[in-house]
C-alpha cells in the first residue's frame, strides 16, 4: 500500500511544482492563451459542475470498484463461476480501451500541442517511446515481484507465497522452503496448493500495479478537469468520467476480489481508487487561479505521466488479465466460454471507445 501512496504523492508533487518552471515564447504563449479562452468560460458555473462532478465520479467510482467484492453473495458471480470470467473479460476490455483510446491519445495531444517547441517535441515519438519503456518497467515489476516473493516468501497479511492460513478473513501464506517459516506439512502444502498459491501471489501483485496505473491516471484527470473553466467540456466530461470510473472499477474489483485480500487492505484499495479522481478535482480548482494547462511544462508533464500511465495499463490488460485469462485453463477447456468472452472483451472495448468522444 505504501508504494501506491507514493506514487500518488509523487504525481501530486510533479504537477504542482512543474507546472510553472518553463516560459513560453511570446508569441506561443499568446497563441495559447488565446486558445484557452471563449463564451464557454464561465468560472462560476464551471464550480458548480466541478462541485456536481466530485459527488457523481466518487459515487460511480464507489459503485463500480465494490459491485465485484460483493459479488461473492451472489454464488453467479463467485470467481469461479463463468459468469465472473465474462463479466471480467468485460471489465479488462474497458481498462484496454482506456490505455489505447483515452489516456495515450491525451498523451499525444498534450506533447505534440503548438504551445511546445518543435524541437525536441515534434521531432521525435516522445509518446511511443515512454508507452514503450513504461510497458517494459510494468513487465519487470511484475517479474522481479513474484521472484523475491516465491523467493523469501514474506509471511505476514497480503504476501507470501508457499502454505496458507486463515487470518482476519485474508489467506495468508506461511510455508517456506528455503531459510523462511516452517509452519509443518510442507511438503505436503508445496505437493497441492504451490499452483494455487502462485496464482494468488500474481492476482495480488497485478492488483497493485494496476491500482498505480490508475491512480497516476485518475490524478491527472482530476487536476486538469478541476482547473479548467470550460463549461463546454465539463459538462460532458462528467457523464463519460462516470460511466469510466464505473467500469474501470469493476476490472480493478475483479482483481482485488482475485487477489483475496482482508478488509482492511480492500478497504484501503477500494478508498485510493474512489478518491482520487475527486482529489485531483479539488487540487485543480485550488490551484485554478495559478495553473495554466496550456502552459509548456504542464503540457510535458502531464504528456510523459499519460504516457507512462498508457503503456502501464495496455501492459496490463493486455498481458496480466486478458492473455492470462484467455490461455488458462478455464477459457481453453470451453470454446463456448471463450467466444462469449471474447464478445464481453470487443463490448467493453467499444463502449469506452465510443466514450473517447467526449472524455
Amino acid at each position: 500500500m505504501a508504494s501506491i501512496t507514493k506514487i500518488k504523492a509523487i504525481t501530486i508533487s510533479l504537477i504542482l511544482n512543474l507546472s510553472f518552471a518553463l516560459p513560453a515564447t511570446a508569441l506561443a504563449q499568446q497563441q495559447c492563451d488565446t486558445a484557452s479562452t471563449g463564451g464557454c468560460h464561465d468560472k462560476a458555473k464551471s464550480l458548480q459542475l466541478k462541485l456536481i462532478a466530485i459527488f457523481s465520479i466518487l459515487m460511480a467510482s464507489m459503485i463500480g470498484v465494490c459491485l465485484p467484492l460483493f459479488s461473492r453473495r451472489i454464488p453467479a458471480l463467485m470467481p469461479d463461476r463463468d459468469l465472473f470470467v465474462v463479466v471480467k473479460a468485460f471489465a479488462s476490455g474497458v481498462i484496454l480501451a482506456t490505455g489505447y483510446m483515452h489516456v495515450l491519445p491525451d498523451s499525444f495531444n498534450a506533447l505534440m500541442s503548438n504551445c511546445l517547441p518543435v524541437n525536441p517535441w515534434k521531432k521525435f515519438p516522445f509518446t511511443t517511446f515512454v508507452a514503450m519503456l513504461s510497458a517494459i518497467l510494468t513487465l519487470m515489476t511484475d517479474s522481479f515481484a513474484m521472484s523475491y516473493y516465491k523467493k523469501h516468501g514474506i509471511n505476514r497479511k497480503g504476501g507470501g507465497v508457499d502454505g496458507e492460513k486463515e487470518k482476519n478473513g485474508e489467506r495468508e501464506l506461511g510455508c517456506v522452503e528455503n531459510g523462511g517459516l516452517h509452519v509443518g506439512h510442507c511438503d505436503e502444502l508445496n505437493d497441492g496448493s504451490n499452483d494455487k498459491d502462485s496464482m494468488l501471489l500474481r492476482n495480488r501483485v497485478v492488483a497493485q500495479v494496476l491500482e498505480i496505473g490508475i491512480v497516476v491516471h485518475s490524478v491527472v484527470i482530476g487536476v486538469s478537469m478541476g482547473a479548467s473553466s470550460n463549461q463546454c467540456t465539463i459538462r460532458p466530461l462528467i457523464a463519460a468520467l462516470c460511466f469510466h470510473q464505473l467500469f474501470e472499477g469493476m476490472g480493478l474489483g475483479g482483481c482485488i476480489l482475485q487477489a483475496e485480500y482482508g478488509m482492511k487492505t480492500k478497504a484501503i484499495l477500494v478508498l485510493f481508487f474512489s478518491t482520487t479522481t475527486p482529489f485531483g478535482i479539488v487540487l485543480g480548482i485550488g490551484l485554478s487561479n495559478v495553473y495554466s494547462d496550456r502552459s509548456p511544462t504542464a503540457l510535458i508533464v502531464v504528456g510523459l505521466l499519460n504516457a507512462s500511465s498508457a503503456g502501464l495499463l495496455n501492459y496490463m490488460a493486455l498481458v496480466d488479465l486478458l492473455a492470462a485469462d484467455f490461455m488458462g485453463p478455464k477459457l481453453q477447456g470451453s470454446m463456448r466460454l471463450q467466444a462469449w468472452s471474447y464478445i464481453a472483451v470487443l463490448l467493453g472495448a467499444g463502449g469506452m471507445s465510443v466514450m473517447a468522444k467526449w472524455a
